[in-house]
């Protein structure tokens, strides 16, 4: 799960904390919840990483490259990019979600809101591609 928590309810907080846990055993499948989380926060957050790591000697300028993912507050790397990025509430557009990690990805957008998006919409979704 990505996200600022800081700025999210103590109670959803807890209930995240206890998903996370009763998931970590899963190693098949990557499903990335990303609550209160921004992707040009997450590249500024990555530049910032990467510009301190120079300022401090660990890193020449000439080693910066693509392995700047790993930088980012996502972790992503250590999964592969996203193969499919469902958009609900019927907007057309990326809403700044994983702006690095999305460029091979496929898009599926969808009229329904999140939280009344259902399995069946979902398999739906999965036939169509």
């Amino acid at each position: 799960m990505h996200s600022d928590k800081s700025l999210l309810p103590n109670s959803l907080q807890q209930v995240l904390s206890e998903a996370k846990e009763a998931l970590k055993a899963n190693s098949r499948l990557h499903f990335i919840i990303a609550l209160s989380y921004g992707g040009r926060y997450d590249i500024l957050q990555a530049c910032k990483s990467v510009t301190s790591k120079v300022k401090d000697g660990l890193i020449q300028l000439e080693d910066i490259n693509q392995s700047i993912l790993e930088e980012l507050e996502t972790k992503c790397a250590k999964f592969p990019n996203p193969d499919l990025l469902i958009q609900t509430s019927g907007e057309l557009r990326l809403s700044n979600f994983m702006l690095w990690q999305v460029h091979y990805t496929e898009f599926y957008f969808v009229d329904k809101c999140f939280p009344d998006f259902e399995e069946a919409d979902f398999i739906e979704v999965l036939n169509s591609h």
